[in-house]
């Protein structure tokens, strides 16, 4: 039979439960197609084929003997290139790791072991996951399956792309400012930023850092629940987790959007925006009014934002990288030895004026948000560009002083600690994918699956990527 590689994961599980499909043949067609498309592409970086058949065939013997079976059982997976996986390399994208084989799995390997996925390798991102570009001089770039020219986006951009061109019908990601959204914009697929704790963290240099998740990315927004459903659930070494349990996800609850609220932010106040993705997010913002939303255009007051994020970022990555890059001065890119030199002249007053900040920016937000049930804005303040390019030098005619400050559209809403899809809404002029990105309040990761999912159901079917 011909397996079905494009269609959605939650399709795919059907398809397994009912044993009309094999995830030993699965297993095979996801082989084939990275055999097929990652030249082109370079997401998969790693990959176990002979490791990922034999769980393929662990999976197929449980269901045969009617065992009890997990939420995604035999289905086939690729985790992002710092997640620590036990017996496969895990290199971050830097030279210092590339040949490091972890003992034992991290907590978001071991979760989605134990839901009954067949790992199939890990997917390229920026070193150390510092930027949203993905490169390394492990692995080298990874390339836009609608544009292999341009860039995928990151630091999930490996995930990103793989999800895009069928290599897996699930992948995972990070987020701190935009890493798990902007690929998925960039790409042409769908990724969630959740409430911080939804999905735990552990082990974590500071667990109590509420500005870096992990979180889903997938091909449409049940896929993305999907995944979500066997990320998250409290645990009980991450003091930020949330007590939810996990299975709430396996369906998203659907939502009367006849006059829901919700605000359009064109630019979340002062940014430049790129007038192509301009016009797209607007088109899209149309599409939620035709089908019933009350819309109103209104920008949140995000003061402080920048400073925050930028403060609380640099103290993370002398935190986390600080040591390594004075034992390898040379043994790290530019811009994160540039991150870190900003943490170290950080002073307490510094930080404390950055959480202070914070503070008021929250209270902003929440009486927004007492106004609105959703904010609507843009993903990236530009469509994908040239892959050979670290960062763009400028957006809409505007300078970006550093390899951060063009993703603020992202950032910002970090701050906020309120979760965010990204959902594809359309195309430019020149055929390059761009997403709208969905807030809700925090803790309403359920809420914007629900408004995802009414969105992507009333834009219907998308185009697909020239590499498959």
């Amino acid at each position: 039979m011909t397996v079905p590689v494009d269609r959605p994961a939650v399709e795919l599980a059907a398809l397994l439960r009912d044993r009309q499909l094999s995830s030993v043949e699965l297993t095979d067609a996801c082989l084939a197609r990275i055999e097929a498309a990652n030249p082109a592409v370079n997401a998969v970086v790693t990959l176990v084929p002979e490791r990922a058949r034999a769980a393929a065939a662990e999976s197929d013997a449980r269901r045969a003997a009617g065992a009890a079976l997990g939420p995604l059982e035999g289905l086939p997976m690729l985790h992002k290139d710092s997640v620590e996986t036990a017996g496969v390399r895990t290199t971050s994208g830097s030279p210092l790791f590339a040949d490091h084989v972890p003992e034992a799995d991290s907590l978001p390997a071991a979760r989605l072991r134990a839901a009954g996925t067949v790992l199939l390798g890990k997917t390229n991102l920026p070193e150390f996951g510092a930027g949203s570009q993905t490169f390394n001089p492990v692995f080298g770039p990874t390339r836009n399956p609608y544009a292999p020219a341009m860039t995928a986006g990151g630091s999930s951009g490996g995930s990103a792309a793989a999800l895009a061109c069928g290599m897996a019908p699930l992948a995972d990601g990070s987020d701190m400012g935009g890493s798990l959204r902007n690929p998925a914009s960039f790409c042409g697929v769908v990724g969630l930023r959740p409430t911080p704790g939804r999905v735990p963290a552990w082990p974590a240099s500071d667990p109590w850092d509420p500005l870096s998740v992990d979180g889903p990315l997938g091909r449409t927004v049940s896929d993305v629940a999907l995944l979500l459903s066997a990320q998250a659930g409290p645990h009980p070494a991450a003091p930020l987790s949330l007590r939810q349990a996990g299975s709430n996800f396996l369906e998203i609850a659907r939502v009367d959007i006849q006059g829901l609220r919700i605000a359009f932010s064109p630019a979340l106040g002062d940014l430049p925006v790129e007038r192509s993705v301009a016009e797209v997010t607007e088109r899209s913002v149309a599409t939620l009014a035709e089908v019933g939303c009350q819309v109103t255009r209104e920008d949140p007051d995000l003061e402080g934002a920048d400073e925050a994020f930028e403060t609380l970022r640099a103290l993370a990555f002398e935190r986390d990288l600080g040591e390594l890059a004075d034992e390898h001065p040379q043994g790290l890119k530019q811009t994160i030895r540039w991150n870190i030199e900003q943490g170290r002249l950080l002073s307490g007053a510094d930080v404390a004026r950055a959480q202070a900040g914070r503070a008021r920016l929250l209270e902003h937000w929440q009486a927004f948000m007492t106004r609105h049930a959703y904010l609507v804005t843009v993903v990236s303040q530009l469509p994908p560009f040239p892959v050979e390019l670290e960062w763009p030098a400028e957006v809409a005619g505007r300078p970006m002083s550093s390899y951060i400050e063009w993703m603020r559209s992202c950032s910002r809403i970090s701050v906020t600690g309120s979760p965010a899809l990204a959902v594809p809404a359309g195309f430019t002029g020149e055929g390059l994918p761009v997403g709208i990105q969905i807030v809700g309040r925090a803790g309403d990761d359920a809420g914007v699956l629900a408004v995802g999912l009414a969105f992507e159901q009333a834009m219907g079917p998308r185009r697909p990527p020239a590499v498959r």
